[in-house]
């Protein structure tokens, strides 16, 4: 009877997938099983589960199939981004674009992604004191990339920190003018404010490539005057 079974024993940090025929049937978690001989073609592809990289040759496709779920990790880098794959804390490799596969064990795995592409950051309605006590709205934009996606990633949430540093440096500069020199010289805020952030935003991993005064928003009173002096 006995030389009639295939017996399968698969231990706490295993698991096989049984084939029929050259076709995944299942995944067979840890314990002892018992096919028939001759009434199927069976195959087996042991897998140890306890380390991080699929070594096993197995079809991607198998490694997708919702049977494997607990044991497959999937990441998805897309075309625009770039990815760190971090184990235990420490950083293991950069991931281009592209879907990976690594067993799901007791081991933490963090990817961090980042946007590659270059991007536009919206500050709007930013609240201004020029230097004659005029309080001002004003909509501005930045244009930015990540150049370095490890200082990007050390520093977490660079964006909100971009967004601090020009928001600063806008004060900063719109503070410097009375009112009727910054509407005459609105264009000449910008170079000040991006040469005033640049290296700041380059040990955040970032590279600003240009900013801008979109709207001056003017107080109720204010414009009354202009208004009536027009």
């Amino acid at each position: 009877g006995a030389a009639a079974l295939v017996g399968v024993e698969v231990g706490n940090s295993e698991m096989v997938l049984l084939y029929e025929k050259s076709l995944f049937k299942s995944v067979l978690g840890p314990g002892r099983y018992a096919f028939w001989k001759g009434v199927l073609q069976y195959s087996f592809i042991r897998a140890d589960i306890s380390k991080i990289a699929i070594t096993e040759s197995i079809e991607k496709a198998v490694l997708a199939r919702p049977q494997l779920a607990p044991y497959v990790r999937t990441y998805v880098v897309d075309s625009f981004e770039k990815g760190l794959l971090y184990i235990e804390g420490q950083f293991q490799q950069v991931l281009e674009p592209g879907v990976y596969q690594f067993w799901k064990n007791a081991m933490v795995m963090t990817v961090y992604k980042t946007d590659t592409r270059q991007l536009q950051m919206e500050m709007n309605g930013q609240e201004i004191l020029t230097k004659d006590k005029a309080a001002l709205r004003i909509n501005f934009s930045v244009q930015y990339r990540v150049a370095d996606i490890f200082l990007a990633v050390a520093h977490k949430e660079y964006d909100k920190q971009l967004y601090m540093l020009m928001q600063l440096a806008l004060r900063e500069q719109v503070g410097a003018y009375t009112l009727d020199e910054l509407l005459e010289k609105r264009d000449a805020v910008s170079p000040l404010v991006l040469e005033a952030v640049k290296e700041k935003a380059a040990r955040l991993g970032v590279t600003l490539y240009g900013c801008g005064i979109r709207d001056i928003i003017l107080p109720g009173d204010v414009k009354e005057i202009m208004n009536s002096v027009l």
